[in-house]
């Protein structure tokens, strides 16, 4: 049996951009465009309207804007949207992925990556255009710990190797020896799974395996990389997904890897 296309809406003030857009869509069997807006206000109308899979959306256009259309849609959970647009600045970035967008991509996307972007969303997954990627890793990696503090300075000498004077002798954590016994009789401590002092409220409604699965999120993981990380099939995979995203109260992919980051997982 055939599967079923992929139900895209597109929303964007021009209307040349929406026909060009329509006509790489179209020409691909597994997608099929079902509507198109020229507004936020619009887009939200059509969303509940035609229930597409997908929603293509700009950010700038009249009246109620892209972010605030995705907020809506994603909201309500009238579908995954995919941010299409000619600007990546931070802000947009930033308030587009909060809103709930599954995705972000420039207009000057090869069409082929548009395509695959689609069916990646419709299909779970998270998409950043590769722009966006580095400048969210550079961020990532500039912004403070969880409790404020600063993140610590790497131990690797030029090279990479380690800098022995940076390493804690064994049996020894933070200045601390290391408990004599534990699982097996081995030394153990707590993993970052453990509950605790320093432990993010909003983690605490997760299993073990779900933390792993966030904090493989927050590494920009799909479904398979999830499934090949954590030695389980993709359908458990999935599921594990879907239950961190229900936990922690967040529509898509992106907004639980920035919770991922926030908690000190990522």
């Amino acid at each position: 049996m055939t599967p079923r296309p992929v139900r895209v809406l597109l929303a964007d003030d021009h209307a040349a951009i929406r026909a060009g857009l329509r006509l790489l869509l179209d020409a691909a069997d597994d997608v099929e465009v079902v509507g198109e807006a020229s507004d936020g206000t619009a887009a939200i109308t059509n969303a509940r309207a035609l229930r597409p899979d997908v929603v293509l959306m700009d950010l700038r256009m009249p009246g109620v804007d892209g972010i605030e259309a995705t907020r809506v849609i994603t909201g309500e959970d009238l579908a995954d949207v995919l941010v299409l647009t000619t600007f990546d600045l931070d802000e947009y970035v930033d308030g587009a992925l909060r809103a709930g967008a599954a995705g972000f991509l420039l207009k000057s996307a090869e069409p082929a990556a548009l395509l695959d972007a689609v069916r990646r969303v419709a299909d779970g997954d998270g998409v950043l255009a590769p722009e966006v990627t580095r400048r969210l890793l550079a961020a990532f990696a500039r912004g403070p710990a969880p409790d404020g503090a600063p993140r610590p300075a790497s131990t690797t000498r030029p090279g990479g190797t380690a800098d022995p004077a940076a390493v804690p002798p064994s049996g020894v954590v933070d200045g601390t020896p290391a408990p004599a016994t534990g699982l097996a009789g081995q030394g153990s401590w707590p993993s970052r799974e453990a509950s605790g002092p320093g432990r993010d409220p909003r983690l605490a409604d997760l299993t073990p395996r779900e933390v792993d699965v966030l904090a493989a999120l927050g590494r920009g993981l799909s479904n398979q990389g999830i499934a090949t990380d954590l030695y389980i099939t993709e359908a458990t995979a999935k599921t594990h997904v879907s239950r961190v995203l229900a936990k922690l109260g967040v529509a898509t992919r992106m907004q639980a890897a920035i919770v991922a980051r926030d908690t000190g997982l990522a």
